[in-house]
């Protein structure tokens, strides 16, 4: 069964509150999985374009399919998208992948939240304002045809952040939440190029970031990104699409580097719930899950074919609200450096391909090394400590199943997801990092040693 789908949520609600049982009732394989214990339901997400899936398994169908009917609901930040799941005014939320981790560790505030779904690969950048880049771009090497040679690492901005510490100015930086990927990106990226972006140390009360720091990296809520650093309070920003784009439309600022760059195909955002919600309502939990992997599915088709009709429908008010041709600058498949200067990156945006959607034990480990190495946890933990957590928060057992159940159904297809039947939740070692250090999560203290800068595995401020 379908039905037209009006612009707006109330209307779409109105019109599937009087269809919602018929559609229970004609799904197939509702006997195998179990009708949904919870059948209204809240989203909530942030203006990025890697909210993508949920948009899409709303304007598609796929959550009328599981016969659910979700209100989707943008939030102002992610402070308050996170107390939105937790209070339960939220039923599962878009979130920054170390959103769950953080919480379910305590820092911050404390709740036990899960991921059963992994949203994106990439999708970020680094952007400096005009003045900056124009320092920068001396110490950067150039193509045949006078353009940069990228990746452009944070050595190129060393010295331009020396100048500014030696006449006295905090070299301001943004980025979006203090365990959001972009924070960790953008530290790594300034490490790897010698800058030092400074230490947490939350158990003498300090939870700034900014200890010992050559650059203050402070949050700033992502659509605010642009406008902050056209004002100078921040030289650059690391942000996810399109407000990357933004700068380089409105003319303020030059994206250096994408994510993709720092560490190719990296997990970005990931799909949130309280484990509480997971328990009483697992037949839900599944059903949301399989939405949202044939969401990403439909997103990567046919080599990105349907990107286009992805970006109009992000382009509306109600989900990203950006131009079309500003989030269409990086969602099909190229992104535009400095002004004039786009390039191919294929797998900027990536929701279904090189298994995106699998939460893996190892993206959440990866994480917690870096927030053990800026300070966030103050103290070493044992390589088990690690592994211990990521099994807490995130939840292959649930994508498996939701999974399996397209797959049985010829909905999916086996060969685009992990072998079921030998996967162990951890990635081959990821060696395509900017700084070329090889990352393996079966030995998270082992790689915390490995970094010039940073806290090793028995440091304590």
């Amino acid at each position: 069964m379908s039905w037209i789908k009006p612009v707006k949520f109330v209307a779409k609600k109105l019109a599937l509150s009087i269809a919602i049982s018929a559609t229970v009732i004609s799904y197939s394989h509702a006997d195998k999985i179990g009708y949904p214990e919870k059948e209204e339901l809240k989203f909530g997400f942030i203006k990025l374009t890697d909210m993508a899936p949920i948009a899409i398994a709303y304007e598609n169908g796929y959550f009328e399919d599981e016969g659910l009917y979700v209100t989707i609901e943008a939030q102002a930040n992610w402070k308050v998208l996170l107390n939105g799941l937790i209070d339960g005014s939220l039923d599962g939320a878009h979130m920054l992948a170390g959103q769950p981790i953080a919480a379910t560790m305590g820092f911050g505030t404390k709740a036990h939240i899960i991921t059963p779904f992994s949203m994106d690969l990439n999708g970020n950048a680094i952007t400096v304002s005009n003045e900056i880049w124009e320092k920068m771009k001396p110490n950067i090497p150039k193509q045949a045809d006078g353009k940069p040679v990228h990746p452009i690492k944070a050595d190129a901005l060393k010295p331009v952040v020396e100048s500014y510490k030696a006449e006295g100015k905090p070299f301001n930086l943004g980025m979006v939440f203090p365990v959001s990927t972009h924070n960790y990106e953008l530290r790594y990226w300034l490490a790897a190029g010698g800058i030092h972006p400074g230490f947490y140390a939350p158990h003498k009360g300090d939870t700034s970031g900014h200890i010992d720091g050559d650059a203050i990296l402070s949050v700033t809520p992502p659509p605010q990104m642009p406008s902050t650093l056209e004002a100078g309070t921040i030289y650059g920003y690391c942000v996810g699409e399109p407000w990357n784009q933004q700068a380089v439309f409105k003319g303020i600022g030059v994206p250096v580097v994408t994510d993709y760059e720092i560490w190719k195909n990296n997990p970005e955002k990931v799909f949130g719930l309280t484990a509480e919600f997971a328990e009483k309502y697992p037949n839900t939990t599944i059903r949301l899950t399989r939405a949202l992997i044939r969401a990403a599915m439909w997103l990567d088709e046919n080599d990105n074919a349907n990107r286009p009709a992805a970006v109009k429908i992000l382009s509306q008010s109600n989900y990203v609200g950006a131009d079309y041709e500003v989030i269409a600058n990086s969602m099909t498949g190229t992104f535009e450096y400095e002004k004039g200067d786009k390039r191919d990156v294929p797998d900027f945006n990536v929701f279904f391909r090189h298994n995106a959607t699998y939460p893996y034990y190892s993206d959440a480990i990866w994480y917690l090394t870096q927030m053990r190495r800026w300070g966030q946890i103050s103290e070493q933990k044992s390589d088990e400590w690690y592994k211990d957590l990521a099994k807490k928060v995130y939840r292959p057992d649930i994508y498996q199943v939701a999974a399996q159940s397209l797959i049985d159904e010829k909905v999916a297809d086996a060969k685009d997801f992990p072998d079921f039947a030998t996967e162990t939740g951890y990635r081959a070692p990821q060696q395509h990092f900017i700084d070329d250090l090889v990352y393996d999560g079966n030995t998270p203290n082992a790689y915390i040693d490995a970094f010039e800068i940073g806290l090793k595995k028995s440091d304590k401020l």
